[in-house]
This record gives C-alpha cells, structure tokens and sequence, in this order.
C-alpha cells in the first residue's frame, strides 16, 4: 500500500498562505534517514512524521536539511489532519510526543491551539555578524536555547529588510527573529524568521518562534494574549497566551493537497 502524505497550510484560513507542511502518518516508525530524504523531497520548511501509539502519535519534524526540536506549523498542520481525516473525533485532544517532551492541541472557538513551551530569551551581546547581516539597527538582541531574537524600531524596518543570507547563516543558531510592534491595531507585534543555517532562508510563519516572542511582549506590553502577525510574503496570524512555563498558540490550517509516496521498495 502506498504511503499517504497531505500537505497543510497552517496559521492561515486561506489556501497558499500561511506555512506550508507536509504531514506523513507512518504505519510505523521509519530510520531518519527516510524521513529526512522525503522532507529533501517535499522542499518545505517542514515535514512532519506521525506514527501511533495507545496514548497518542510520536511527531518528529525535518526541514530539507535537519531534523528540529520544535516546530509549531507543522504540529497545527498534524493536529489539522488528524481530526479531518477523523483519527480524532471532534473535541478530542491531539497529544504528541516529541524532542520537547508532550505537546496538545485541541478546538477552540474555530481555532487549533497547542500548548508549548516558554522559549523566552536573554539579553546578549549580539552575536558577530549579526549586525552587518541584517543591516539596519538593533535596539535589543536576546537569545534563547534555539534562536537569537532581534527587536527592530518599526513595523516598516521589520516588513522592508533584506538580510544577506549568506552573512545571516554564520550566525550559528537555529534561526534569527526580528520583531516590532504593529501598526495595525488588530496586532500586538510583527516579526520576520530567518533560518539559513536550517536551509529555510526565510520562514512563512513559524509558531515555535512565538514561544519566545509571546513571553518577550507580554513584558514589554503588560499582558499576557496576544496577536502576532508573521510579515513574510504569504504572511500569517499566530494568537498567543502566555501561561507561566507554558505558551498557548491558536491558527487556523487548511488542506491543499493529499497524495501517495510510491512505495519504491525502500
């Protein structure tokens, strides 16, 4: 039998915005190598490996390059799929097991939202190069254990930067986030993500990037919901609830195409 793969475009309410993922169930577990060959092939920022198990579905995410510790799109596009191709009843929570430990999701209110880690970040010198390879000037650098995050003066800095990539992928981090404050009244805060190093030169919307953005707000601006929007070219909204230790992200996802893997005797 052929193995099935959708691909879900996730933080949108829309079709070709938003992230796309591509999302595989596994009969059962496969060798990394497999997977990381089928991300190569998607060609998206991620792809995402579900396999079963009695208290819920082992998730592990790829990009064309490396396997991630943590992936918010790809976990909302998952979560999508389950409860449209009815493995989950409606109302039922998706529970997964990862490399960050257990992570939910369920239906609220028209939205999926997960429950995450706190990623939030540190003050620290900006790392070298950082500076020249976004080219404009940095009113705060942070970093937490998997990216550097770079608050910008406005949301017009944010939208109009054109990072040299090739500078931007010495900065040995997972990926580098820019962020300032929205002009439009129905956001909080705008960011950008960019993770060359990763082989994603800029990221549509990257919810695992808010983990470290809702935290970092929520002190700047005194309250803990919170409305992002991720300025990339598709663009795409991420609600945010910082809960102590814990981050709440709400989207939307929709299903663009399902397909078969030809079984290549691999």
């Amino acid at each position: 039998m052929n193995q099935a793969i959708y691909q879900i475009d996730a933080f949108t309410d829309r079709p070709f915005a938003g992230n796309p993922a591509a999302v595989c169930l596994l009969g059962e577990a496969r060798e990394a190598t497999w997977m990381q060959h089928l991300a190569r092939e998607m060609n998206l920022s991620e792809t995402a490996f579900l396999v079963r198990r009695d208290d819920g579905f082992d998730l592990r995410w790829f990009t064309p390059t490396v396997e991630v510790d943590l992936c918010g799109h790809a976990t909302l596009a998952s979560a999508h799929f389950l409860w449209e191709t009815d493995l989950l009843k409606p109302g039922q929570e998706a529970v997964f097991f990862t490399k960050s430990g257990r992570l939910t999701a369920r239906q609220h209110e028209g939205r999926i939202v997960m429950d995450f880690p706190a990623e939030p970040e540190a003050e620290t010198a900006p790392p070298d190069g950082l500076a020249s390879a976004l080219g404009v000037g940095l009113r705060y650098v942070g970093r937490n254990r998997m990216d550097v995050l770079a608050l910008l003066a406005s949301e017009a800095a944010v939208r109009s930067l054109r990072p040299e990539m090739n500078l931007l992928a010495r900065v040995k981090v997972r990926g580098v986030i820019v962020t300032a404050l929205a002009d439009d009244e129905r956001y909080d805060f705008v960011s950008r993500f960019f993770a060359p190093c990763y082989g994603i030169a800029e990221d549509p919307v990257t919810g695992s990037a808010h983990c470290c953005l809702g935290p970092f707000w929520q002190r700047r601006l005194g309250k803990a919901t919170l409305v992002g929007y991720q300025a990339s070219a598709r663009g795409g909204v991420v609600h945010v609830e910082v809960a102590g230790d814990r981050v709440r992200l709400g989207g939307h996802a929709v299903t663009v195409m399902r397909g078969e893997l030809v079984d290549f005797g691999f």
